[in-house]
């Protein structure tokens, strides 16, 4: 079975082979100059605890973090814009 960090791997380079290659140049000057300024660093890491944190819910009551955890392994995802 692959691990977590294999399939994370596996995904980003299904994500990437989307993209022609002057985009994925784009985003990876973008990811380079983040790194630059010191914007991840503080970015939890794979393994790594999670800070507690909340956000609306579908119906639009916050839902924490630690409450999920307790009903058993919680996904995050981010998405950049809005929908």
């Amino acid at each position: 079975m692959p691990s977590l960090e294999e399939l994370l791997a596996a995904q980003r380079a299904r994500s990437a082979a989307k993209f022609a290659p002057e985009i994925r140049a784009v985003m990876a000057r973008a990811t380079q100059e983040l790194r630059e300024q010191g914007m991840p660093s503080d970015l939890p890491r794979v393994g790594q605890a999670a800070p507690d944190f909340a956000r609306p819910g579908l119906d639009g009551r916050s839902v924490r973090l630690r409450n999920l955890i307790r009903r058993g392994p919680v996904v995050v995802s981010f998405f950049r814009g809005r929908w």
